[in-house]
């Protein structure tokens, strides 16, 4: 079979899910955008009234728009990171997920930020961090890296769907797909023909794009550390935050990425490209990252405890009386659980590595939660007589409404990138030419499983 039918052949394989729409699809399409209209009735309270709205006060400044904040950011660097790793490795396995995890990378750099502008009180005044910054604060470089790492991350994307948007440019006309799609599908595609000279150069750009993103999401992981660790507050004023944040980001963005391959495998039925191998690979990567992350954690604990100091003391008094269940939740369940069940091989399964991932994506985000609030519960300086309500943070309705909207618009976008171009990539597939007997056969049987 020549290349363009095989290119053909391929296309009639994914048309289907680009050119119709499921009743179930809008059915959950329409109560995401439900959710996100709700969050924008929420945000549109908070503009108006102001920041009494929402549980933040005069100690506890930051709330759950802060936690969400730096898990999507650690999930998109993590992401960044993983998938350029995945373009030096030309392995038959890692094509598959390759696309999905740079999805995750962008709209998670497009959303988290968002979250971190619903903290401020005056959003009118926004433009004058570009007007006015301080080069030495941590913050200005915090907000330089993320859109330095936006920009490369869409390129990057970009680049590695143009040879899918040459293929469905060429074959989209034998199908009933939307004009405005076809016209969208020639554009991107920018006259690309898949001629071994541009082969080549695009191969040779997405590497350098690729070292490019992996330096990106290390610095830009370091800075953002660094906003909490050259901070004078207790918990916070640590030197291991930076190696701390950036195994924790991995950690949590392999879980993210595993839970995203298992509802994508079901939802698009994509058991041919995505296997029982990447569930398994993934699982060890996920128990090595844990162990890692575990051990960062008992040594963050320790060495306050160790220290004696008062503040930290306090804190510590906080972390075990007010948020004791959170930090069992956090530190215990959320890391030994999934070394429990991914340090023995016969829990390496699909079923079993997605739910170790659940519940370490849902420990790292109590951890997130236990590292910004206590420590504002429990200043250096704490405020005279003030009420209880203004010392102890509770999140309100429209804090946990604008979360949900956040995430359906998270999975909002990514159902409507996998209604414009496959969620496998093509062109990986056409270059990984026909598996041999043997591995097609267990490809075979991991389906009919």
């Amino acid at each position: 079979m020549d290349i363009q039918s095989r290119k053909r052949e391929l296309f009639k394989e994914f048309a289907p899910r680009l050119e119709t729409t499921s009743k179930v699809s809008k059915i959950y399409i329409s109560f995401l955008v439900a959710i996100i209209l709700v969050g924008i009735y929420a945000f549109y309270l908070q503009m108006s009234e102001g920041q009494i709205v929402t549980g933040m006060r005069d100690n506890v400044v930051w709330g759950i728009y802060e936690v969400n904040f730096i898990l999507l950011v650690c999930i998109s660097y993590s992401g960044a990171f993983i998938s350029g790793i995945l373009h030096f490795f030309h392995t038959p396995w890692k094509t598959a997920i390759a696309r999905i995890v740079e999805i995750i990378t962008v709209l998670s750099l497009l959303i988290g930020p968002i979250y971190i502008l619903l903290c401020m009180g005056r959003l009118d005044r926004l433009h004058y961090l570009f007007m006015y910054p301080r080069i030495q604060s941590p913050i200005t470089w915090d907000i330089i890296a993320i859109i330095t790492d936006i920009v490369a991350c869409f390129i990057y994307l970009y680049l590695t769907f143009i040879p899918d948007f040459a293929i469905l440019r060429d074959h989209c006309e034998e199908r009933k797909i939307p004009k405005w799609v076809k016209k969208l599908y020639k554009t991107l595609a920018i006259g690309y023909q898949d001629t071994k000279t541009q082969r080549d150069r695009l191969h040779k750009i997405t590497r350098i794009m690729s070292t490019i993103v992996i330096v990106l999401a290390i610095v830009a992981y370091t800075v953002l550390a660094w906003i909490f660790s050259l901070t004078l507050q207790p918990g916070w004023n640590s030197t291991i935050f930076a190696p701390y944040f950036i195994v924790g980001g991995l950690f949590s963005g392999v879980a993210f990425i595993i839970v995203t391959m298992f509802l994508v495998r079901k939802f698009y039925k994509l058991e041919k490209y995505i296997r029982k191998m990447h569930f398994k690979v993934g699982g060890i990567i996920l128990l090595i990252l844990a162990m890692l992350y575990g051990y960062f954690t008992f040594t963050e604990y320790f060495s306050r405890w160790f220290s004696h100091k008062e503040i930290d003391t306090n804190l510590l008094d906080t972390l075990f009386t007010r948020y004791f269940w959170e930090f069992i939740l956090a530190n215990y369940v959320g890391i030994l659980v999934p070394i429990g069940i991914l340090f023995f091989k016969k829990f390496r399964t699909i079923n079993w590595v997605t739910i170790a991932s659940v519940i370490a994506l849902v420990g790292i985000w109590i951890n997130r939660y236990l590292i910004v609030i206590p420590t504002l519960e429990t200043p250096y300086v704490p405020i005279q007589d003030t009420r209880v309500d203004y010392i102890f943070y509770a999140a309100s309705w429209v804090e946990i409404a604008l979360s949900f909207a956040g995430a359906a618009a998270f999975l909002l976008m990514f159902t409507l990138i996998g209604k414009i171009v496959p969620l496998v990539p093509m062109n990986y597939i056409l270059d990984g030419r026909t598996p041999p007997k043997k591995v097609q056969k267990n490809i075979n049987k991991e389906i009919s499983e």
